[in-house]
């Protein structure tokens, strides 16, 4: 290996129409995992390099890219950048597991920056999809909320942080929306990257890590009905070592949609029972980073997350506690500028306990039970080649390990293990025409062998690429599933394990296409997935018979019934007016079928729309941005209750800028549901959404940088 010089490169990035500085543009630097982020003066500074010649790599979401030769240490260096009104050129990696611009990735991306998120007035990760891409629909409860995607639920699709799988319960309640710097969307199964549960999509949520010295921020929100949110960032980065801490406090007040409850006769009674559960949540999560030189670097941390309902003492009986903390670790070592490997790390323990506070059965006062207690582990190496010009080789080898325990369930210890090898070539066939092809093998150990491949074609030419995808998914029974036991005391149910259930299989088939220019960006897609043996439940018992055997009056049991297809269009527009104003807007038709019952998927929605329509403008060192998003869905289904209502919910956001030299302070005013639509049936029914009708929200963003 060649010695390491004290080589920096420093420089400005500037607007080059109106000369002011290009904050967030991101540099890159070819042969090196080096980077830089341009701080609130538009200025960088990379060390820890090589002597030698180097190529840098400027990106921004609001310009076009650009590529810069230097030669040797640089401290100087003038910018400048063309601004691009459509979002062309952001690098994404979910797609191929290496970094594709998304307009000339060979995978469909969906890119969520973080110039959307904060437009969105958001508090929580799952209120970020639903509000920003129709493919996800939120379905609530009174005990808490589960995310669909394309018609499957969330235990269809994997959640990454930084590229790293997310295990466990709560999975998306742990990601600060405040520390975000992009999500990236992959729509349709990809087992052959990801795994098991990739059967309808991943989502990989990229965070915003400074590389700037001294980055330190604090965001907080308020709401009516109690609900607050308060964050705290704090990155300190150097040539070699660097920390990024955030802290998110979140909480919100219980409510109600309706004082009345219906019973089975059809009357109404008073009731105090709540629709809505109020909480509170604490996170916490810590990183580390070392880069020993240019071409190796280390990283480590962990999380803690905590979350307890803080539900009516006179109405029930117990609350809910969840606890999960997570440690991982991770190297980089870049071997050649054709080679690369990396190798991933990551344990996550959870825990869910009833906490009563009043005496239920054989419970007392005080007492803490374990409902649940899972923990994972992770391991993942992978290698990164390029062949030649024409292929670009992956191989990786994974191990997943997972434990389940329960206190209620007499559950002692529970366990399983997954093994994969997996393998893809990104292949260049010829001009414009691009092949993806890939393959994963696993074994289980409950289940043994099973492979899923994965084929991929794209076409470009000029500002239009097409894409079309096969892809086979894989989904093991989770150990919940097959061992524990859930009981509903409210309509005294209970849902039993079954050991004897087989992993969920998927074909996932789409035909895409892309139009791009630097004023308007369209996409649309289309696609088909077949669900078999998916886990449902059926009642096996009911009455005198469930409750001299079980001791309940319904008791259902998990297992394989299902047959799933689902067709869907995915379409999307962004397009700039003029005058600093844009337009994006989203839709997405589903026909999600239960083929066994010919009846729709639960909890399906067969049309949704997202609609958003922003305004911006500088005054010096003040900048205004304004925003109308609308989200309209159509009627969902429970194969419980029957359909929810339609309905759309309209919100307006300002956010006002203030840059002053290394501090900026960015106050919020903004309405939440002008139009003050609630969902006002009586208690229990299938509520469309639980939003408690138009609220007034303000905000305040500090940060500093050095």
């Amino acid at each position: 290996m060649a010695a390491i010089s004290q080589t920096n490169i420093k420089g400005r990035v500037i607007d080059s129409q109106t000369g002011k500085a290009v904050v967030g543009a991101n540099i890159r630097i070819d042969d090196s995992m080096s980077k830089g982020v341009t701080d609130g003066k538009g200025e960088f500074s990379i060390g820890n390099l090589r002597n030698g010649r180097h190529l840098l790599s400027i990106t921004h979401v609001s310009y076009q890219p650009r590529s810069i030769e230097v030669e040797g240490t640089s401290t100087d260096l003038l910018i400048k950048m063309d601004e691009s009104h459509i979002n062309l050129s952001q690098v994404v990696v979910t797609g191929t597991g290496t970094h594709h611009r998304m307009k000339d990735s060979p995978v469909a991306v969906n890119v969520l920056t973080s110039q959307d998120i904060k437009g969105s007035n958001v508090m929580s990760f799952q209120e970020t999809l639903q509000k920003l891409s129709p493919s996800f629909s939120l379905f609530e409860n009174g005990m808490g909320s589960s995310l669909m995607m394309n018609g499957l639920s969330d235990n269809y699709y994997v959640f990454l942080l930084n590229g790293r799988r997310m295990s466990g319960d709560d999975t998306f309640s742990r990601i600060n929306v405040s520390n975000i710097k992009r999500v990236e969307i992959l729509n349709g199964a990809f087992s052959t990257l990801y795994g098991t549960n990739a059967i309808g999509g991943v989502v990989n949520i990229i965070t915003d890590d400074s590389k700037n010295g001294i980055d330190v921020s604090s965001d907080t929100k308020v709401m009516n009905k109690g609900r607050f949110d308060q964050s705290f960032n704090i990155d300190l980065s150097g040539s070699r070592y660097s920390s990024y801490t955030t802290y998110n406090h979140h909480r919100q007040d219980n409510w109600q949609l309706s004082p009345y409850e219906e019973k089975k006769d059809g009357s109404l009674v008073e009731t105090n029972k709540i629709a809505s559960t109020g909480y509170h949540s604490d996170n916490l999560r810590q990183r580390f980073t070392y880069n020993a030189n240019d071409r190796l670097s280390f990283d480590a941390g962990g999380q803690y997350y905590h979350y307890k309902t803080d539900r009516p003492y006179d109405v029930y009986k117990y609350d809910v506690d969840h606890t999960t903390y997570s440690y991982d670790a991770g190297m980089k070592y870049l071997v050649s500028k054709k080679a690369y490997l990396t190798a991933d790390y990551n344990a996550d323990n959870y825990v869910s306990k009833y906490d009563y506070y009043r005496e239920s059965g054989n419970y007392a006062v005080g007492d803490k039970i374990t409902r649940k207690r899972t923990m994972t582990h992770d391991a993942t190496l992978k290698g990164v080649f390029t062949m030649n010009e024409t292929h670009h080789l992956s191989l990786g080898l994974d191990y997943l390990y997972d434990i389940l325990k329960s206190e209620m369930d007499n559950i002692d210890k529970e366990s399983a293990y997954t093994l994969s090898l997996f393998a893809q070539d990104e292949i260049k066939i010829g001009k414009g025409l691009r092949a993806l092809l890939g393959l994963r093998y696993l074994y289980h150990e409950n289940f043994h062998n099973y492979a899923t491949p994965n084929v991929s074609l794209s076409y470009q030419t000029g500002n239009i690429i097409l894409r079309g995808n096969y892809a086979s998914g894989y989904k093991a029974p989770t150990l919940s599933e097959l061992y524990a036991t859930d009981i509903a005391k409210t309509i005294d149910r209970q849902t039993i394990g079954n050991k004897d259930l087989k992993p969920e299989k998927n074909n996932y088939i789409s035909v895409g296409g892309e139009y791009n220019n630097s004023r308007l960006s369209f996409t649309a897609n289309g696609f088909l997935n077949r669900v078999r043996d998916m886990i449902d439940y059926v009642t096996i018992a009911t009455g005198e018979t469930a409750l001299s055997e079980y001791g309940h009056s319904e008791v259902r049991q998990r297992t394989n019934v299902n047959h799933a297809r689902i067709y869907g269009v995915n379409c999307g527009l962004n397009a700039y007016l003029g005058m600093g104003m844009s337009l994006s807007a989203g839709y997405t038709w589903l026909d999600a079928i239960d083929t066994d019952l010919d009846k729709p998927l639960d909890k399906s929605i067969r049309n949704s729309a997202t609609l958003g329509l922003k305004w911006g403008h500088t005054w010096r060192n003040y900048n205004l941005k304004a925003s109308i998003n609308g989200r309209i869905y159509s009627k969902r289904y429970s194969k419980t209750y029957g359909y929810a209502p339609n309905y759309q919910i309209w919100d307006l956001s300002t956010c006002h800028r203030f840059a002053l030299n290394s501090i900026i302070i960015e106050p919020s005013v903004g309405i939440e549901n002008i139009f003050d639509y609630t969902d006002d049936r009586p208690y229990n029914s299938n509520y469309a959404t639980l939003n408690p009708g138009r609220s007034f929200y303000v905000g305040l963003s500090l940060r500093f940088k050095d």
